[in-house]
């Protein structure tokens, strides 16, 4: 229980300090540590990134920042295809589920390294007549159009997938996704992507623990850890400068990966 305790709370730690994206770090350490599979970490790993993405999003739900129609709908696709991400991780061999987490891996690192050298600014993505979706001047509100509509149901369902596949909440598909389509300034970004984070998570916990695939022995001191681990993240967060956390943990992404990559393998 000690160990378990302790890895929820590097995992809750680093999330405090680099965002929910930081969750995918639950799965590697309970791999390495613990030698679980990725089918027997995954849930674990969802289920402590559900939990933080839900504090996080009533945080954002309460401030008024985010876009909650985006969100459900985002949600919905992404609720339909956990199920069977969650599936086929049970009838993929380890070794491959690993190299496709390295790949993973590789990307959230190359992403996070290049928006620490470009100091995003408050809004992201394209001029607005290029968007999928724009917000009304007056309202706030997205313009809803087939386009808008399609492009972020298509993005809910991609992170639902990974989901349920490989336990990583999906966030690296999410955020870019809202980044690429909508107009939203970085805060609502991230408060939207976590509503949906804490929703498709929940999908993916209730169904491996319905399937009796979820290691509760582990799951619950894990989890502890991990809530445990984003407060003290939070106090430190305060210290450091934003670009010198993107450049760590993408470095720490990048050499997680090659550990994976490397395991698979071995």
């Amino acid at each position: 229980m000690i160990v378990e305790l302790g890895l929820g709370m590097a995992v809750g730690t680093i999330m405090a300090l680099t965002g929910a994206g930081g969750g995918i770090m639950a799965v590697p350490l309970l791999v390495f540590v613990l030698q679980l599979s990725i089918v027997q970490a995954g849930p674990i790993g969802l289920l402590a990134v559900g939990l933080a993405a839900a504090l996080g999003a009533a945080v954002g739900l309460k401030a008024g920042i985010v876009r909650y129609r985006a969100a459900l709908l985002m949600s919905v696709s992404g609720m339909f295809l956990t199920p069977f991400g969650v599936w086929l991780a049970h009838r993929v061999d380890n070794r491959w589920l690993s190299i496709l987490f390295s790949i993973i891996l590789f990307f959230i690192a190359y992403r996070t390294f290049r928006q620490a050298l470009k100091h995003s600014t408050d809004t992201v993505g394209s001029t607005p007549a290029k968007l999928a979706c724009v917000r009304d001047a007056n309202s706030g509100q997205f313009v809803w159009t087939t386009r808008c509509a399609r492009a972020l149901a298509m993005s809910g369902g991609v992170a639902g997938f990974f989901s349920g596949l490989l336990g990583v909440g999906g966030g690296f598909v999410i955020v870019p996704a809202l980044q690429r389509y909508t107009d939203l300034v970085v805060k609502s970004v991230v408060a939207t992507s976590l509503t949906v984070i804490a929703l498709v998570s929940l999908t993916g916990v209730l169904f491996s623990a319905t399937a009796g695939a979820l290691n509760w022995v582990v799951a619950i001191p894990f989890c502890t850890g991990a809530l445990a681990g984003m407060m003290v993240g939070k106090i430190i967060s305060s210290w450091l400068a934003e670009p010198q956390l993107q450049i760590s943990f993408a470095i720490l992404s990048a050499v997680v990966a090659v550990g994976m990559m490397v395991k698979s393998f071995a």
